[in-house]
């Protein structure tokens, strides 16, 4: 009889350790497939980047370095792996973006040219995906961290060996805002 519980607790225990592991594991699998949205959505939004920056360089040839700093963090983002860094460098991107938007205000024609009133409202489309995907994203990495940190499931994590991942966190708060890209008169 006391052979019969010993087994069945142990039985229990392997079944408990077995659906924790599991879990974990399809939370590290959301984590990865939310990381993968944001990465889409950062991609169409570098993709628009070049549309973008010949556009406004038409009317603002002068603005040369506004151009060059933008492409040159395109290029930077699209080659980071790393979360942390590559929320580093979204936001400076985000703000370039900006410094790009506020040289077309000064161009009434470039306003009212149809190509760039598209590029604007892609670029809007694109900003809110990315907001999404971001909250989407962090939602998935703080269940995946809970259930890492929490007892005790924590032993099996720590056990196989999981880390917390990190969150795509924008430091400026100024900059959590999506960029406002409308030049309605």
């Amino acid at each position: 009889m006391i052979l019969l519980i010993v087994v069945a607790v142990a039985l229990a225990v392997a079944l408990w350790g077995i659906s924790v592991y599991n879990g974990l594991v399809r939370r590290k699998n959301v984590v990865a497939e939310a990381w993968s949205g944001i990465e889409a959505q950062l991609k169409r939004r570098a993709d628009l980047i070049p549309n973008l920056v010949e556009t406004v360089k038409g009317y603002a040839g002068h603005e040369r370095q506004t151009f060059e700093d933008l492409a040159k963090l395109r290029s930077q983002g699209q080659a980071q792996s790393d979360v942390a860094q590559r929320a580093q460098t979204e936001q400076a991107i985000t703000a370039a973006i900006g410094r790009v938007l506020a040289v077309a205000e000064a161009y009434p024609q470039l306003r009212a040219s149809e190509n760039f009133q598209s590029l604007q409202k892609d670029l809007a489309d694109v900003e809110e995906q990315i907001q999404l995907a971001r909250r989407y994203y962090n939602g998935a990495v703080r269940d995946f961290n809970v259930m890492i940190e929490q007892f005790p499931s924590s032993l099996i994590a720590g056990w196989r060996g999981f880390k917390t991942a990190p969150f795509f966190e924008i430091e400026n708060a100024a900059d959590r805002a999506v960029p406002k890209v409308s030049f309605a008169s």
